[in-house]
């Protein structure tokens, strides 16, 4: 939809690009019919663009890999189904509108050997994450598993139910708790605890709990401190880039299949419904803390920083379970995600885990989390903790070994090799995160992008550096060439470098594109992380069919609402083109009277500074709620039409329309895989 159209349907909300957490949600339906579903089989009918089988190469790779892996002992496949109570009898979760959300059926093809195109690690995982429905874990708690690409946790309070995590959206989350209640006999819900701040952890909330339930007292939200502001804030600066580099990481546009979408690694993907948020009523702040919720005695801990910057862990004293959130899942997590975000602390996410074992590993006798299935029994609960320590650590400490003897990111991560003690553990397997990737964000971590080689410190971008290099070499038919011989050696790496830049200098040369998105795709085939797949085949979808359409969920108001208004300001500023005001300086006030706020923007010459507060000598003021503000500033609606609704303008106009003439549009997608 173009934007004048998309304004006048929405006028006053804002994009969920820009709303923190939800820069990487609702892109990714598994729907028939929807565009994650048409992209199958490609549409070109040329067939240098269709889509290619798996190379001999690639099925060496596989058999290879196979060959590598550890021993099945059936423990996955046995903690996976264990407990299991019941699924809906229909795979489909519906919005109001009647339109499909989620699809719990769209991996049952996913039985048997792995083809060739999967890597036969991912294959395994993807067959054991597509389990769905309602499972038992100890007395009284439950999990709902395979209904979003988060699990909902499900506790028995004295009076109602106690939720940890109510999933993505608000269809989904209503669809576990029906499941749940007609399994185990309808309950109220009695509280709610968010375990972290993105939203698969907290958008469904509603769909669980009235807000009114709340307010009134009934029931009770919970959640690690600074959890309202993290998930209000994450990302929000630069969510245009990390809700398009998302496509990539989950897979927009690819359907599931062979060739296609395998899932997150931590789940199959994420529902496109509704995302919703209610305050916390009450917040955990230090390990240690202890809360009887219901009739539930818990104890919790702090795990802020490692792979959300607002985190904690639950413990069940009674039925001895430790649900361990998002620090310890069914693989190794990501440092840095792909999508783009703030690199995390490794050293303290071994620290973290390291403690839990400390405080809960010789009492627990079931391990729990947000993604994935459980293991049970005190000694793998230990050994799990302890495992996923040393392989954090391990990630750590290697990297800044090799990092103070001189070696740079890419030389760091082509080195370090899972121990093969690690390895032994199906858990500890890249299924989300890779050590290559994580080793450089651990340099990152400490030393930043420059690998402190001059000729890396001012390079030609990349499109002027593909045109040098392609001349050097001898021009795009000699690179055409070098790519198809390294294809045929089955040196996909190289190939994807040299056709890459063959794109890059010269973006209209078909054949260079085709011979690209052929190299992507093997390397897709061959990854056992599930997103490196989804970035191979996403690039190459993009190569042969044109850019992913973007598809965005429903608007979340109560996410919006929980952006402070400064943090939306601080966005509007990294839209400011300097130029178009020709150092003119300014001062403009904007008063919201719903939310008693005022806040001053002051137009520096340079920059744009907003403060909460007025701005003295103001050369106008702009009074109108805060939502209509949000039209103005972020999709740009008329400044008449916003008057005509209500919107009241004091001072001086013109200073108003330069200052808004000045703002860039909202970002729209962006070339990734070609310039």
């Amino acid at each position: 939809m173009h934007g004048a159209a998309r304004a006048r349907r929405r006028p006053l909300a804002l994009a969920l690009a820009y709303v923190g957490a939800l820069a990487s949600v609702g892109a990714l339906p598994l729907l028939a019919g929807s565009a994650f579903a048409q992209a199958a089989g490609g549409t070109a009918a040329d067939p240098a663009l269709a889509p290619k089988p798996p190379s001999a190469a690639t099925m060496a790779g596989q058999q290879a890999a196979h060959a590598a892996l550890p021993p099945e002992d059936g423990r996955d496949a046995a903690f996976a189904a264990q407990g299991f109570v019941a699924s809906a009898a229909d795979p489909l979760i519906r919005d109001a509108a009647g339109k499909a959300v989620w699809n719990m059926a769209a991996y049952d093809w996913v039985q048997g050997p792995a083809p060739a195109s999967v890597n036969p690690s991912l294959w395994r995982e993807v067959g054991l994450l597509k389990r769905h429905g309602l499972f038992a874990v100890a007395d009284g708690v439950w999990q709902v598993r395979g209904f979003d690409l988060s699990n909902m946790t499900v506790i028995r309070g004295q009076t109602g139910w106690v939720l940890v995590d109510p999933l993505t959206t608000r269809e989904t989350a209503a669809a576990a708790l029906a499941l749940v209640n007609a399994q185990l006999g309808a309950r109220p819900v009695s509280a709610v605890i968010y375990s972290h701040s993105h939203a698969d952890h907290f958008g469904g909330v509603r769909g669980v709990i009235a807000e009114a339930d709340v307010t009134g007292g009934k029931a009770q939200i919970i959640a690690p401190a600074q959890f309202i502001e993290e998930a209000a804030s994450e990302n929000i600066l630069a969510g245009s880039a990390m809700g398009r580099r998302a496509q990539y990481q989950f897979g927009g546009g690819l359907a599931p299949g062979p060739q296609g979408q395998m899932g997150s690694g931590i789940g199959i993907a994420v529902s496109s419904g509704t995302v919703t948020l209610i305050a916390p009523t009450d917040t955990i702040s230090r390990t240690g803390e202890t809360r009887t919720i219901d009739g539930v005695p818990m104890e919790f801990q702090i795990v802020s920083g490692s792979e959300a910057p607002s985190e904690l862990n639950v413990y069940l004293p009674r039925p001895k379970v430790l649900l361990s959130a998002e620090m310890s899942t069914c693989t190794l997590h990501n440092i840095l995600t792909p999508r783009g975000a703030k690199v995390r602390d490794t050293r303290a996410w071994a620290g973290y885990l390291d403690e839990a074992l400390q405080l809960y590993g010789a009492r627990s006798e079931a391990i729990i989390s947000s993604h994935c299935w459980p293991r049970f029994g005190q000694a793998e609960v230990s050994r799990m903790l302890a495992s996923q320590r040393d392989n954090y650590r391990v990630l750590h400490d290697q990297t800044l070994r090799l990092m103070n003897r001189g070696e740079t990111p890419v030389e760091i991560a082509e080195a370090l090799v899972q121990p093969p003690a690690l390895a032994a553990d199906w858990f500890n397997h890249g299924y989300y995160g890779t050590y290559n990737h994580n080793a450089k964000a651990v340099y990152q971590f400490y030393l930043g992008w420059y690998d402190a080689v001059p000729a890396n410190l001012n390079p030609w971008p990349a499109a002027e550096r593909a045109k040098r290099l392609v001349a050097a070499i001898g021009g795009p038919a000699k690179v055409l060439a070098q790519g198809r011989a390294a294809m045929k050696a089955g040196d996909y790496r190289w190939a994807s470098e040299l056709l890459s830049a063959a794109v890059f200098a010269y973006p209209a040369n078909k054949a260079a594109k085709a011979l690209l998105a052929d190299s992507y795709e093997q390397q897709g085939y061959q990854a056992e992380s599930a997103i490196w797949r989804n970035q191979f085949l996403a690039a190459a979808s993009e190569l042969r069919n044109g850019r992913i359409s973007s598809v965005t969920s429903s608007q979340s108001q109560d996410v919006i609402a929980a952006v402070p208004t400064q943090l939306l300001l601080d966005s509007v500023a990294t839209r400011l083109d300097p130029a178009k005001l020709a150092g003119r300086r300014m001062a403009i006030n904007l008063v919201m009277p719903e939310r008693g706020e005022t806040a001053g923007v002051e137009l520096t010459g340079t920059a744009m500074l907003a403060r909460m507060g007025a701005a003295s000598s103001a050369a106008a003021t702009l009074t109108a709620p805060r939502r209509m503000l949000l039209g103005l500033l972020f999709l740009k609606l008329p400044l008449a039409q916003l008057e005509a609704a209500g919107l009241k303008v004091e001072g001086d106009r013109a200073a108003v329309e330069a200052w808004l003439a000045a703002l860039d549009p909202m970002p729209g997608p962006f070339n990734i895989a070609e310039p």
